[in-house]
């Protein structure tokens, strides 16, 4: 499930340095999955879950306009808190398998996913 998904990616994430700041931030423009920090700044992170690749897997399911509303979301979580939008990035955590915890789970971390897709 998608909350399964997201439980794995916060508990991933943290495990390689990233400390959780909050989950399924919620703004006019869309929802960010896992709003995190690392040592240089904002990570605003949209996980993505597909249990068969019969569609092109997690990754195919990050569009442009995706990225728009995600960059968009992120942009007011920094202006209601007053934070610089220079030292934030949008990440993408695609988990691929059967089920969100089977031992063939593919986890594929993309750092700053907006300059990865256009």
């Amino acid at each position: 499930s998608g909350r399964e998904a997201e439980q794995l990616a916060a508990k991933w994430l943290q495990q390689r340095g990233l400390e959780l700041i909050e989950r399924n931030y919620h703004a006019p423009c869309g929802e960010i999955d896992l709003v995190m920090r690392d040592n240089t700044g904002w990570v605003f992170v949209e996980v993505r879950y597909r249990n068969s690749n019969r569609f092109g897997g997690a990754s195919s399911s990050v569009t442009a306009s995706k990225l728009r509303r995600l960059r968009s979301t992120a942009e007011h979580y920094l202006q209601q808190r007053k934070q610089s939008a220079s030292a934030a990035r949008i990440d993408a955590l695609l988990i691929d398998g059967p089920a969100v915890n089977d031992a063939s789970t593919q986890i594929n971390w993309i750092k700053n996913i907006s300059c990865a897709i256009h």
